[in-house]
């Protein structure tokens, strides 16, 4: 396996991916529920606090062969072994440390970390990494940065994160260098996608 435990068969199936924090175990089965009715069979669920990682075990039990469950928020070793226990399918992080990026390797999961600059593109590029989580989207350029991306990394693709809205997120994927977006508005709002 190569190119980040190919993640891009993942992310290429999923132009959308639910980016979600529990706060409760009663509303796991209802937002599950919700994002399949609308044909989205993939989740990132964070792990953000306790709920959410009981989330994840409970989600890949019932659901696991109706969507694409990975675990977001993935900050060290600790994480990945979480990750590695629960056989999520994929795996992202907020950055791209050097550390983070051998062990996310290793665990042979999909994997997709972050950046949110040039010099993180440069430094994940170094490391063999080309299909980069783009966060906190907005706050770090949105488009234009994306644009400026593309001009100087023409095979480097991204999933946007952080801002990406119910009236955005369409703009971001008509970018040639976005392969997915990945946000909360799926699961705070009644509106179909």
């Amino acid at each position: 396996m190569s190119k980040q435990n190919n993640i891009k068969s993942i992310l290429n199936n999923h132009k959308i991916i639910p980016v979600v924090t529990f706060q409760n175990k009663e509303s796991i089965q209802p937002v599950v529920e919700n994002l399949l009715s609308q044909n989205i069979n993939c989740i990132e669920v964070t792990l953000r606090n306790n709920i959410s990682r009981e989330a994840v075990g409970e989600i890949i039990h019932l659901y696991g062969n109706q969507l694409s469950v990975g675990a977001g928020t993935v900050l060290n070793n600790n994480d990945i072994q979480f990750c590695m226990d629960r056989k999520v399918d994929f795996m992202v992080s907020p950055g791209s440390p050097k550390f983070l990026i051998n062990d996310f390797q290793k665990s042979k999961i999909p994997f997709l970390p972050g950046v949110s600059s040039i010099n993180d593109v440069m430094n994940a590029l170094e490391l063999d990494c080309d299909t980069l989580k783009f966060f906190p989207a907005l706050m770090s350029g949105g488009i234009n940065m994306l644009q400026q991306f593309n001009n100087l990394f023409s095979r480097v693709y991204f999933c946007p994160t952080g801002g990406i809205n119910e009236f955005n997120y369409k703009e971001f994927l008509s970018l040639s260098n976005v392969i997915c977006v990945g946000g909360s508005w799926v699961v705070n709002t009644n509106k179909k996608i």
